[in-house]
């Protein structure tokens, strides 16, 4: 958005002409680079630049597309970086966030991190449990990228329930609040019940046998009695992320 409204003033002061901002604008709306088609109109669409999933992917077409995003003047976010694609892309991005429990990669341009705060108030995540902090993570980090007030609030599930109440004024303050729990899924209902902002759950797969890997939590979490529980995928911190952003820019 940023390069186009720049792109856009300079035609108009007359410091380039049209010839020239057609050509800078000849990749948009997007790139191909063979392995990929790079969305670099997403930004103007969706409010946040495409987003990389390395699941997947070689060390070396990430940092292929992650190079043509930065390019651009665009944030880069990647999801789900293992170390050798993380080892890959320090190289190409020294002053880059990496954080390996989140397993995120984050690129500001020129080096200078994006303070603008989008959203009306904070976003909380709240995880069930230590296991589940890696995923609880990934949705804290892309909040914090897409320009939310981000706090966490983890290791609180129902096994011991005064662990959560004692942090009232921290649910009760939230614009919306993502819960991350693995096991029953149980505490996505327990919270929604306690406060009247949107509450957004996320079923890790993080238990014995019979939860199947994450099922028994997304099942318990669809089946909430307690209304207004929105469910994302198992293990989707970064949809959960996503989708908190999206709803505290309203408002």
């Amino acid at each position: 958005m940023e390069r186009i409204r720049k792109l856009l003033k300079a035609v108009k002061e007359g410091s380039i002409g049209i010839d020239e901002a057609l050509q800078r604008l000849r990749d948009f709306p997007f790139e191909e680079i063979g392995f990929a088609t790079i969305d670099h109109h997403r930004a103007i669409r969706r409010g946040f630049p495409e987003v990389v999933l390395c699941q997947g992917k070689s060390p070396d077409q990430v940092v292929a597309i992650g190079r043509r995003i930065v390019e651009k003047g665009n944030i880069l976010l990647a999801t789900r970086v293992n170390q050798g694609t993380a080892e890959k892309l320090k190289g190409e991005f020294p002053e880059a966030e990496h954080n390996p429990v989140a397993r995120t990669f984050v690129v500001y341009p020129e080096g200078k991190k994006d303070r603008v705060e989008r959203g009306r108030g904070t976003v909380l995540v709240v995880s069930a449990g230590t296991s589940d902090i890696p995923v609880a993570e990934e949705a804290a980090v892309t909040a914090e990228v897409m320009g939310n007030r981000v706090e966490r609030l983890f290791d609180v599930g129902v096994a011991g329930i005064h662990r959560l109440l004692s942090h009232r004024e921290k649910l009760f303050s939230a614009s919306v609040i993502i819960v991350v729990a693995g096991m029953e899924g149980a505490l996505a209902s327990v919270v929604s019940g306690l406060v009247d902002v949107p509450v957004i759950g996320v079923p890790t797969s993080v238990g014995y046998g019979a939860s199947f890997g994450g099922i028994s939590a997304l099942l318990g979490m669809l089946n909430s009695c307690s209304a207004g529980v929105t469910v994302v995928n198992i293990d989707n911190g970064f949809g959960a992320g996503y989708a908190a952003s999206l709803i505290n820019r309203r408002g």
